[in-house]
């Protein structure tokens, strides 16, 4: 085995004693630490991805040498690395562009605490992406939970302790649920190691035993997972979540936590149930319904928000939504577009929350959008992230969203009973995201010379500038060069079967 296979295990382990490490050290020392592992993390998975797409297969790599049951076992493929490399640079990106902030909305002796929730975070995200033991998944399933519940809440105001709670106690009915099904497949297969699992449930679909508690199970865990990635009707702890958390932990918890689950969830699909056995079931279709009437009811709950943190956080119920709508369409190319898609919706919600907060400091910090008015021409380069994320979000061409919105298009074309309501919804949701989206962008570049609140000078935020310039490339080379990174996903999902 190349000593590049060591990597994931490498990532993990550091990224999880690096916050161990961090609650030790002054604030500014702390700070170095989190963006050194963030960039050793990052330059891991893509020297592991690299040696995948030059002829490398996926691996299986045994912890302490032991062979199941009493070993554990990371897996990695193309998708897996490039899922990592992908969580590890939209994390770094998020840190930079709200790392002026965190003096104000953080109390200095905290500084190292919030590092430390952001290693463990990533630490979590890296173990969902690489694990092949579900039983290790659910540990780090509740590391994430704790992580982002305590992002959440460091900033200490009545809003932010209120959204931890709501957030805590949603993530954990998830998690119970979550850990009750896998409790019952573990009675059922005898095994918590994804490939072993998969093996029984083959004999159990082929039989014709157990059938039904298989299906009660596989629901438990979809239904878990999918309110820990707040899908509608599971979403009231989002938008004060993100809306009222730093920005840096707004910007992560949106684009990364969630796909964290979603992930884990593509996996299960693929590597514990089988895709064909979960098409079969029932599931599939609830999840499709509930995927389109997030698609709607998410912007529609977006268009009547009048902060613009608020409007940015229910616009992420919206988008998860598609996400699932792909998955249940039940077809690989379907399945391509949702993956595609956790790529696009991380890079164009992180790069809102991080430019919105250049927005409302130039606008006398109010989120009121009375208020935005001409923010475009006092803070230039928050204007031009706005908006470039907004065009994303909204699928104008050139940009990722667009691409994600024509993979659906085509992933619905493929399945003839879902074609009539996907494109409907798709149709439906494009316009009002247009809605709540450019008006928000005509309002922050309609001039307001008397406003009375004063611009800022690109040069005093060079770290601020550079992150939303970078997040401007990521959105653009997503949408101009989609077709090899669609090819990785399509090879990436073939080495999960």
């Amino acid at each position: 085995m190349d000593f590049v296979c060591n990597f994931p295990f490498f990532s993990i382990l550091l990224t999880l004693f690096s916050g161990t490490i961090c609650s030790m050290l002054p604030r500014r020392a702390a700070k170095w630490v989190n963006t050194g592992v963030i960039l050793a993390a990052g330059g891991m998975s893509l020297a592991l991805l690299i040696w995948m797409l030059s002829g490398g297969e996926c691996f299986v790599y045994r912890m302490g040498h032991f062979p199941a049951p009493w070993g554990n076992e990371i897996r990695a493929g193309i998708l897996e690395a490039a899922m990592a490399l992908f969580f590890c640079l939209i994390m770094l990106l998020s840190m930079w562009g709200g790392r002026k902030k965190l003096d104000e909305e953080v109390e200095e002796s905290k500084h190292n605490l919030y590092y430390v929730l952001v290693n463990l975070l990533l630490s979590s995200l890296l173990a969902l992406v690489y694990t092949n033991d579900l039983f290790t998944a659910y540990v780090f399933v509740e590391i994430n939970t704790i992580a982002a519940c305590g992002l959440i809440m460091i900033r200490q105001i009545g809003r932010t302790l209120a959204a931890a709670v709501r957030y805590m106690i949603m993530s954990l009915v998830g998690s119970g649920l979550l850990l009750i099904g896998l409790c019952m497949l573990y009675d059922l297969t005898g095994h918590l190691l994804m490939s072993n699992i998969r093996e029984q449930v083959e004999v159990i679909m082929a039989e014709g035993t157990y059938a039904i508690p298989l299906v009660i199970t596989v629901a438990l865990m979809v239904v878990g997972l999918a309110i820990k990635s707040a899908l509608f009707p599971f979403h009231a702890w989002l938008p004060d979540a993100y809306g009222y958390s730093t920005i840096s932990s707004a910007a992560i918890l949106s684009s990364l936590a969630s796909k964290g689950y979603i992930f884990l969830l593509i996996k299960i699909i693929y590597r514990v149930i089988g895709f064909t056995v979960f098409n079969n079931t029932h599931i599939i279709n609830v999840l499709f319904v509930f995927g389109l009437m997030a698609m709607v009811f998410g912007s529609l709950s977006a268009i009547k928000e009048s902060g613009i943190r608020r409007m940015i956080a229910f616009s992420s119920v919206a988008q998860v939504g598609y996400i699932y709508m792909g998955i249940g369409l039940g077809t690989k190319v379907g399945m391509v577009a949702s993956v595609y898609h956790i790529f696009a919706h991380a890079a164009g919600k992180a790069l809102l929350f991080i430019a919105v907060i250049g927005l409302t400091d130039v606008s006398g910090f109010s989120r009121r959008f009375i208020d935005q008015t001409g923010a475009g021409f006092r803070n230039k380069i928050a204007g031009i992230g706005f908006t470039v994320g907004s065009l994303s979000m909204v699928g104008v061409p050139v940009f990722a969203g667009f691409v994600s919105k024509i993979l659906f298009a085509q992933a619905a074309v493929n399945n003839s009973r879902k074609l009539l309501p996907t494109m409907i919804v798709l149709a439906v949701s494009t316009i009002l995201n247009a809605i709540y989206f450019m008006k928000t962008v005509i309002r922050i570049y309609t001039p307001a010379p008397d406003c009375g609140f004063e611009g800022v000078a690109l040069r005093k935020e060079k770290l601020y500038a550079l992150s939303i310039l970078l997040f401007i490339a990521l959105n653009i080379a997503l949408g101009m060069s989609s077709q090899p990174v669609v090819d990785a996903i399509s090879t990436g999902l073939d080495m999960f079967g």
